[in-house]
């Protein structure tokens, strides 16, 4: 069975029982993005509600998906709506929540839950869980190799974590093209650029932006919330393990990380990016307030390449850095 999902979650369960998950999001971005969207608009979704919505709405109903999960907790507040539009249209949705007063009990009655819906054991979704985690150190390395030795891109670091979410559906053949880009990356001459960024925030709906960065002489050496995606404390419990994954709780608790990776990586400045009509825009106002780093907030509205006026505040910021 094909089974999508609208933010990560744990995908152990679903590999154990055997199915396939599909992170919704990374079909929606790299396929007809702005076709999925009109789509999404001509069935009634409104203008003014995320592109990101919209897209796994229309990827739901084209690809074919035996059920998705939406995480109904700890995520975006559309979800619940997004998944009722897609029981009208006949498809079968599992809710996940991750509880945001962080209740250890809570989370491990979720992750229960899902077990029982697919019929599975603890056991064997553990046994996928260390199976995983062999892959996700090779991540850990690939993320050092960007910001300790500099022969990653920011958008090749991006592409690496953020499918992570669901290793493209097959661990085995995501962990050998890893394997591939690793040995392939280590062999590289370290780059050299003026400034080192870390991009904060969901993943980008623009699709130009690491390489307008990386033109204008800007590493990003740490993209928060894809870096998320990978589970990167390999903790032993898997309830641990969705218990230290920072996007479905507080700011404050990315806040913690972004602080410290801030100084192990030795940014100079942050991109804080948000979709247009997100509630994450408001966490912003706290970013500001508590990075001691120059900030610069980009928003992101419709699928496609960078704005003039997003390209010309990038660059004004960049002039900034210079004094």
């Amino acid at each position: 069975m094909k089974i999508g999902f609208t933010t990560s979650f744990p995908i152990e369960v679903v590999f154990a029982a055997g199915h396939t998950p599909i992170d919704m999001n990374n079909i929606f971005v790299t396929g007809n993005a702005a076709g999925f969207v009109e789509q999404a608009e001509f069935d009634g979704y409104p203008r003014n509600i995320c592109s990101w919505i919209k897209g796994m709405y229309s990827v739901a109903l084209s690809s074919e998906m035996d059920a998705v999960i939406g995480v109904v907790e700890g995520d975006c507040s559309n979800t619940h709506s997004l998944m009722s539009t897609l029981v009208d249209q006949n498809i079968e949705v599992i809710s996940f929540s991750f509880p945001y007063n962080k209740d250890r009990n809570k989370l491990a009655a979720e992750i229960e839950k899902l077990e029982q819906y697919f019929n599975v054991k603890h056991s064997d979704v553990l046994e996928i869980k260390a199976q995983l985690d062999k892959i996700r150190k090779k991540l850990i390395y690939l993320d050092e190799l960007t910001f300790k030795e500099n022969k990653v891109t920011g958008l090749e670091n991006h592409l690496w974590l953020v499918n992570s979410s669901d290793f493209n559906g097959d661990p085995e053949d995501f962990e050998k093209r890893l394997d591939k880009f690793i040995l392939e990356a280590k062999c590289r001459k370290p780059m050299k650029t003026n400034y080192r960024f870390g991009f904060l925030g969901v993943p980008p709906i623009i699709t130009d932006l690491y390489d307008f960065f990386l033109e204008n002489n800007v590493n990003i050496v740490f993209n928060e919330i894809q870096r998320q995606f990978s589970m990167p404390y390999l903790e032993n419990d898997i309830i641990d393990q969705y218990l230290r994954y920072t996007y479905p709780y507080s700011i404050f608790d990315r806040l913690k990380d972004i602080q410290e990776e801030i100084k192990r990586r030795k940014l100079d400045a942050v991109i804080s990016y948000s979709q247009s009509f997100c509630h994450r825009q408001i966490d912003n106002i706290l970013i500001k307030k508590y990075v001691d780093i120059p900030v610069l907030t980009i928003e992101g509205d419709q699928p496609g390449l960078l704005d003039a006026r997003t390209k010309l505040r990038i660059e004004s910021f960049l002039d900034m850095l210079k004094y």
